[in-house]
C-alpha cells in the first residue's frame, strides 16, 4: 500500500515540477477545503439515483470557492458496474490569486461508468466520466464599464479516476472498520472552445476512511489539485482539506427469496 501512496504522489509531484521548470508558466498556490456529500441510494434492483452536493470553500473555509449540486439516474449491471448519466450545476466565486471577475454559473450534463474490484485486501475503483459543460463566463460590458454574466459557452471534458483502499484490519472494508485511500484523477478537454489548456487538471488524493454502519463511509483527507487555466500559463496549486461522507443508504427493500 506504501508504494501505491508514494507513486500516485510521486506523480502529481512530477507533473507540478515539469510545469515549474518551465519559464513561462505562473504558478500560485492556494489553500482550500471542500466539504461533500454523495450519494448512490437504489430504489429497485438495477436502479439507482445519485445525488452530491459540494461546498468548496478558499482560505481554508474563510471565502467561497465553489458551490456544486449534482444528480444523476444509475444503471447497476452488477454490485461491481455501474452507469450513470445526469445533470450537474456549479457557481464559481472570485478567490485565490487567479479570480474571475464576478461569479459565473456553469450547468454540466455528464455520463459516467464505475467499476470496482476486490484484489485480495485492495478495493480497486475505475470511474470514466464525460462532462459537456454550458460556462457563462464573465464577460465586459463597455455600456456599463462592468462585467457581467456573458452567453454560455459549450466544452467537453473527459476524466479518468483510480481509487484504491485497504483496511487497516481484515481483508475487506466492513461495518466500522478504519481504512486507508488514495485516488488520483486526470481531467482533459477536447473540441471546441478549449483554449490552450488539453490538459485541464491533475488531482492527488490521500485519506482516512470509516465505514459507518448503515450508512456509508466518511473521509478526511488532503487533495492536491494543479489546474492549468485556458490561457495555457496560469497554474493553481491548490491544497485542498476534503471531509465526505459517501452514503450508499438503498430506497427499496429487496423482496425476500
Amino acid at each position: 500500500m506504501k508504494k501505491i501512496i508514494l507513486i500516485i504522489v510521486l506523480i502529481s509531484t512530477i507533473k507540478i515540477a515539469q510545469a515549474q521548470s518551465a519559464p513561462n508558466y505562473n504558478i500560485q498556490l492556494n489553500s482550500n477545503a471542500w466539504l461533500m456529500y454523495f450519494g448512490d441510494h437504489k430504489f429497485s434492483d438495477k436502479w439507482g439515483v445519485h445525488l452530491e452536493a459540494q461546498l468548496r470553500r478558499n482560505d481554508f473555509l474563510s471565502k467561497p470557492q465553489q458551490l456544486l449540486l449534482r444528480t444523476g439516474i444509475n444503471y447497476h449491471v452488477n454490485a461491481n458496474l455501474f452507469f450513470t448519466a445526469g445533470y450537474c450545476f456549479v457557481q464559481t466565486y472570485p478567490y485565490g490569486v487567479f479570480p474571475v471577475k464576478i461569479a459565473y454559473p456553469e450547468h454540466r450534463l455528464w455520463e459516467q461508468v464505475q467499476i470496482k474490484n476486490q484484489v485480495d485486501r485492495f478495493e480497486w475503483t475505475h470511474r470514466f466520466r464525460l462532462e459537456h459543460r454550458f460556462s457563462s463566463l464573465p464577460t465586459f460590458d463597455s455600456i456599463t464599464a462592468a462585467y457581467m454574466v456573458g452567453d454560455a459557452v459549450y466544452t467537453n471534458r473527459a476524466r479518468i479516476l483510480n481509487r484504491v483502499s485497504v483496511p487497516f484490519k481484515g481483508k475487506a472494508i466492513v461495518d466500522k472498520s478504519f481504512y486507508i485511500t488514495a485516488y488520483d484523477e486526470l481531467f482533459t478537454n477536447f473540441g471546441k472552445n478549449i483554449g490552450k489548456n488539453i490538459f485541464d487538471q491533475n488531482r492527488a488524493y490521500i485519506a482516512l476512511g470509516y465505514k459507518l454502519p448503515n450508512v456509508g463511509r466518511l473521509e478526511a483527507g488532503f487533495m492536491q489539485q494543479a489546474i492549468l487555466k485556458s490561457d495555457g500559463v496560469k497554474i493553481e496549486n491548490n491544497r485542498t482539506f476534503q471531509l465526505g461522507l459517501t452514503s450508499n443508504i438503498n430506497f427499496y427493500k429487496p423482496k425476500k427469496k
